[in-house]
C-alpha cells in the first residue's frame, strides 16, 4: 500500500532553483526601474496597465514561492521555514508593487523638502 506522507513533488533540482530564486528577483527590480522611468504605470488606459502590473506581479510571486519552496530540492514536502520565507518575499513583492504605483515627488515639492 502507498503511503500518502511519501510522496515527494520535484519540480526542479535544488541548483537549479537556488539559482533562480536568486536571479530572478535581480531581473525584476532591473524590469520595475525600467517601467517607472518610461512611466508605464501612467500611460494608456490607466486601470488596464495597472491590473496587468498587478497579474505580472502575481504572477511573479507564484513562480518565486514555488521556486522557493524547492530549494532543497523538493517542492512536497517542504520545510515550515521554506514557507515563511516564500510568504514574507511573496509580501515584499506585493510592497513593490505597491510602491512603484505611487505617484514620484514634483520637482518644486522636492525642492521645498530640500530646503529644510
Amino acid at each position: 500500500m502507498v503511503d500518502p506522507m511519501d510522496a515527494r513533488v520535484v519540480l526542479l533540482d535544488s541548483a537549479t532553483a537556488a539559482t533562480l530564486a536568486q536571479v530572478l528577483p535581480l531581473l525584476l527590480l532591473t524590469l520595475m526601474v525600467e517601467l517607472r522611468r518610461v512611466e508605464v504605470h501612467r500611460r494608456g488606459r490607466i486601470r488596464v496597465t495597472r491590473t496587468l502590473l498587478g497579474l505580472f506581479f502575481l504572477f511573479f510571486g507564484i513562480i518565486e514561492t514555488v521556486l522557493v519552496l524547492s530549494i532543497d530540492g523538493t517542492f512536497i514536502p517542504f520545510e515550515w521555514t521554506d514557507l515563511a520565507l516564500a510568504l514574507i518575499i511573496f509580501g515584499l513583492l506585493a510592497l513593490l508593487f505597491w510602491l512603484s504605483l505611487l505617484e514620484a515627488p514634483s520637482a518644486k515639492r522636492r525642492k521645498h523638502d530640500d530646503g529644510l
